[in-house]
């Protein structure tokens, strides 16, 4: 038997990571002329209050606690606010102040920044939003017109994680690899320029980061095939500074500094430079400017399969590894690797944060990792050395990281090259993007943690597919697997997991836990009010006492929430603001039915301060059955040709086994007229302009025909199932299985 039902759920979810490489001249405008039209107040001001952010106000951020002045609000990316008006005592207090409506249906992942009463956020295609974050009044709204086709190309939703603000310039990376300045008055476009190659599938999600007059940025698309790179422009021209690569490239070609010679011998006995290699920066950086090193966390490579990729051996250098830049002139530091030779999607992209802690007796300047492997990491951030690991999550592919040699210790259970092999964590890792946090109060760190597993299986002949998914595992169906039976479903379901965790770095252990019903629950913002604020996949948003977990408070949102919390302060009154979105990789390709709290389709900006004086409309939901999709005749043959086609190329995007759990359209609901259209969809092309681009060079009129049965076939089973008893004696796991929940206007 291949992969249970909750593993095939994984499969598309779990096509995860991404890069980047080449650039155009940027085009450059003034930040402002004397032919510009009379500005608002508002805009006025949001001119002055950002002039003046450059690497000194950041680093002294702790000097003005009421802004978020940079993505995690201090270059250490601690995510921890020293405000405390907000605290155990009257966090129930907390109500609405505000809240806007994005009329995304996409995820949503930002952090906002926030100057002076002036918040900057991001959507879902990289659009850009700047408020009053006291009223919530919009002064500009941007949208960089990414072509929908290219979503395509996005392994884990069209999503953006948020902007960087300095010298009056709002800095965005938009999914088709462009970086943009904004004027942070207007919304105007100063300067923009290509970071990536456009004839390779690269994508551009994390947010960017300001060092010294340079814009850092990276990319994504290790999972198509390409060569990841983080790359510095200036500030103020767009003009490229510098590049570093990742991973090296042709071996017959000149490396491009030493650091790639040295990752060059790492590499054997495949050909990896032909798909890429992998290694995108697609999220995590700090920046600590006392030592002057800039910190990088590098993904995967391509393919997974380090048998196909590297088949000589060898680590791999610099997939899943943690970097330190000089970001003067873009050259390595140090390096230290949470996976050699990685073989399971194992990102050290993950949150990366700096903290100063006492260990042993003495004080050691640390970083913190939690990555995908499942092991949380101390290393000593100013040469690279190794201090500690331990398991924060259950792991089987590995037994311990070694403490003399820093190494993880593989186990046969983790080896799939000759038999698959089921393996903690899953490709999802024990902790994905959501933002982790540090409290120098409790010394604690608090993770957003997953505990999933995944079922690895080697693809005995490779062969790589330019512009699509490329992991080197063999997956879906056969002629000979039976099909998961409900039990089978009913266990997957239970399995799907996750826990906002409250973890000592310095003991290496669990102190605290909160469950959750399910797993890809929101990054976490932590106070001086000894508080820390998670967004669920329930649709609410909680607050917890930072010491001990309990809970204090809790507000239904009608919206899963994945992004992370922010916190400032505004004439003397604190605020919380939340950026509410579903989806992201598991919400686009897990199948796992949403809960019956992750109701709204759009997404929403909610700001929340004591005593708020506004409310959140109460969803008006009307519930629609499944339609009876058309007869179509098929033929077994038919019927597993589409299934293996559907999983190989559609349920990244609409869910395995035609099971959605997001806002991107369940192929259940398709009715007779969307079926109809069928093949002018999937061949024609005419809805790229909405997202779904033609699959003619992909399929066959065949497989595109097959597919469709199967669609049917599979819509018939959904619409039987929910004639049985299951849905009803498993509310939690079926409850929003068998309609489709549609909001009505109010």
């Amino acid at each position: 038997m291949r992969l249970l039902w909750v593993k095939v759920i994984l499969f598309g979810v779990l096509i995860l990571a991404l890069a980047g490489c080449a650039q155009e001249a940027p085009q450059e405008t003034d930040v402002a002329t004397s032919e510009e039209p009379q500005l608002s107040a508002l805009a006025q001001k949001a001119r002055e209050v950002t002039a003046t952010i450059d690497t000194t106000r950041i680093t002294n951020a702790n000097l003005e606690p009421g802004n978020w002045l940079a993505h995690g609000r201090t270059y250490d990316e601690q995510r921890y606010s020293p405000l405390n008006q907000i605290n155990t005592e009257n966090v129930k207090e907390l109500s609405v102040a505000w809240h806007f409506d994005t009329d995304s249906k996409r995820g949503l992942e930002a952090s906002p920044i926030v100057v002076d009463g002036v918040m900057y956020t991001t959507g879902s295609w990289s659009t850009v939003q700047a408020f009053d974050a006291t009223s919530g009044e919009v002064l500009w709204e941007y949208d960089p017109m990414v072509p929908k086709a290219w979503g395509q190309y996005a392994c884990c939703d069209v999503v953006n994680r948020g902007v960087a603000v300095y010298k009056g310039r709002v800095i965005v990376g938009a999914l088709d690899g462009r970086l943009i300045a904004l004027d942070a008055g207007t919304g105007d476009v100063l300067w923009e320029v290509l970071t990536i190659d456009p004839s390779l599938p690269y994508t551009i999600t994390g947010a960017p980061r300001v060092v010294k007059d340079m814009v850092i940025i990276g990319n994504g698309g290790a999972e198509l095939g390409v060569r990841g790179y983080i790359t510095a422009y200036d500030v103020a021209t767009g003009d490229e500074k510098w590049r570093f690569y990742t991973v090296p490239g042709d071996p017959s070609q000149p490396f491009e500094s030493p650091a790639m010679s040295l990752a060059a011998e790492t590499w054997k006995g495949g050909e990896w430079w032909k798909i890429g290699g992998g290694g995108t920066v697609w999220d995590s950086m700090a920046y600590d400017p006392t030592l002057n090193l800039l910190y990088i966390g590098v993904g995967n490579g391509s393919p997974w399969n380090r048998y196909i990729r590297s088949p000589g051996g060898g680590d791999n250098l610099y997939l899943s590894s943690i970097v330190a830049i000089n970001p003067d002139n873009g050259s390595m530091v140090w390096y230290y690797q949470t996976t050699p030779g990685d073989n399971w999607d194992y990102t050290a992209t993950q949150h990366i944060i700096l903290a100063d802690l006492e260990i042993d007796g003495e004080m050691r300047q640390t970083a913190l990792q939690a990555p995908k492997n499942g092991f949380f990491y101390v290393i000593d951030r100013t040469d690279g050395s190794f201090i500690s690991a331990e398991a924060y999550v259950p792991v089987t592919w590995a037994s311990h990281v070694d403490p003399e040699t820093g190494r993880p210790v593989e186990t046969s259970e983790g080896q799939y090259r000759h038999e698959e092999r089921t393996v903690r964590p899953g490709p999802l890792g024990g902790h994905n993007w959501h933002p982790m946090s540090f409290s120098p109060d409790t010394g604690l760190v608090y993770i957003p943690a997953i505990d999933l597993d995944f079922t690895y299986s080697h693809e005995e002949v490779f062969e790589h597919e330019p512009g699509w998914w490329n992991l080197g595992l063999a997956g879906g169906p056969d002629a000979d697997d039976p099909p998961p039976t409900v039990e089978d479903q009913i266990t997957g379901l239970q399995n799907v997991r996750g826990h906002l965790l409250a973890w000592d770095p310095v003991e290496q252990k669990e102190v605290w836990r909160v469950e959750h019903g399910s797993a890809w629950n929101g990054g976490v913002l932590t106070t001086a009010g000894n508080l820390v604020f998670q967004g669920r996949a329930d649709g609410t948003f909680r607050a917890y006492a930072a010491d001990s977990g309990k809970e204090l408070w809790e507000m239904a949102v009608h919206t899963g929430i994945i992004a992370a919390p922010v916190t400032y302060e505004v004439d003397g009154e604190q605020y919380i603001a939340i950026v509410a979105g579903w989806g992201g990789a598991f919400g686009t390709t897990s199948g796992v039915p949403r809960h019956k709290g992750n109701v709204l389709e759009e997404g929403r900006v909610v700001v929340f301060k004591l005593g708020g004086a506004s409310e959140l409309p109460e969803p008006n939901v009307t519930h629609v059955n499944i339609p009876q999709p058309p007869e179509i005749a098929a033929t077994p043959e038919q019927l597993l040709l589409g299934n293996q086609k559907y999983n190989a190329y559609c349920s990244t995007c609409h869910g395995p086994s035609v099971n959605s759990g997001s806002q991107i359209p369940d192929l259940k609901y398709l009715g007779e007229a969307g079926h109809a259209r069928w093949e002018s969809i999937v061949l024609g092309g005419v809805y790229s302009g909405l997202g779904m681009p033609s699959y003619a060079e992909m399929l066959t009129p065949e497989e595109s025909e097959a597919i469709q049965v199967y669609v049917v076939a599979a819509t018939n089973a959904s619409i039987a199932f929910c004639e049985t008893s299951y849905p009803s004696d498993y509310p939690e796991l079926f409850g929003t299985s068998c309609t489709k929940r549609v909001i009505e206007e109010q």
